[in-house]
């Protein structure tokens, strides 16, 4: 008699909400991490690019990676901090990390960086998580249910003018011989980490942000849902939108702000040779 063998069980992908749990909970875990470094005397070396990277950027690669890509070994990796694995771009799902965006800010004792962490699905952004250790400042999004700081609705500014509006970019951006016309009188200020600046954005606190240079994926998808969930809008500086787990993991530009005010920016953006 021929032994039948028992029907193998298939196992069910986890669902959104689960990884949701587990997104939330590596993050913020990963920012109580990061604050046994702050303000303390680290070891700092060098990339090849001349950009800064600490102790405490790896470390906390290694805890994302091992709370978020360990019991999702299916999905792929995407870390600024990890050399980058081309098999992710079979994956479906992709885990998408900055352990600490703003490294530059954290070396220098300045209370604006994070630690940003999203989920992709099929090249678009639909978990994320930003933490502000030092304020203690929680963004976090799932696509389709709002975003949220601390567990507090959060929504987009709703001006739709660009006079006396608080646009988050590099100093004198707005004074530079690029535009085809002079800006209206707008406040700018300038904040290191660009999850953080986005997050901002998302939650009503400044009206926009704008940078004309080159993002890494890792730098915007987190923040990118959470201003999206708030009802903004982001692209690049000529209004495209921005797709993720590309083979090239970069992206030409950033224009965020809330739905009355984006098209105004890009109607100037837009005339701007990158």
């Amino acid at each position: 008699m021929t032994a039948i063998e028992p029907a193998k069980r298939t196992v069910p992908a986890p669902s959104l909400e689960e990884d949701y749990a587990l997104l939330k909970k590596a993050v913020r875990e990963a920012g109580e991490l990061a604050l046994t470094y702050f303000r303390k005397s680290i070891i700092v070396k060098k990339k090849i690019d001349g950009s800064e990277v600490s102790e405490a950027d790896l470390a906390l690669d290694v805890a994302l990676k091992l709370e978020l890509h360990a019991p999702r070994p299916n999905y792929g990796w995407l870390s600024e901090e990890t050399e980058d694995d081309q098999e992710r771009l079979k994956c479906r799902r992709v885990w998408m990390v900055d352990p600490i965006d703003g490294t530059n800010a954290f070396l220098r004792h300045v209370p604006e960086w994070t630690v940003s962490a999203a989920l992709i699905e099929d090249g678009v952004p639909v978990l994320a998580a930003v933490f502000n250790p030092a304020t203690n400042e929680f963004f976090h999004a799932m696509r389709g249910k709002g975003a949220f700081l601390d567990d507090q609705p959060i929504s987009a500014s709703k001006k739709d003018t660009l006079d006396g509006a608080l646009l988050i970019a590099s100093g004198g951006l707005f004074k530079k011989k690029i535009w085809k016309e002079p800006w209206p009188e707008v406040k700018s200020k300038w904040v290191n980490s660009v999850a953080y600046r986005l997050a901002l954005v998302a939650c009503g606190r400044a009206d926009a942000t704008i940078s004309l240079s080159a993002k890494s994926e890792w730098d915007l998808a987190a923040a990118a849902l959470i201003v999206e969930e708030a009802g903004g809008i982001i692209t690049d500086h000529h209004g495209g939108i921005h797709r993720y787990n590309r083979a090239s993991p970069r992206l030409p530009s950033l224009v965020a702000s809330g739905n009355a005010m984006h098209p105004l920016l890009i109607e100037r953006t837009d005339r701007v040779d990158l």
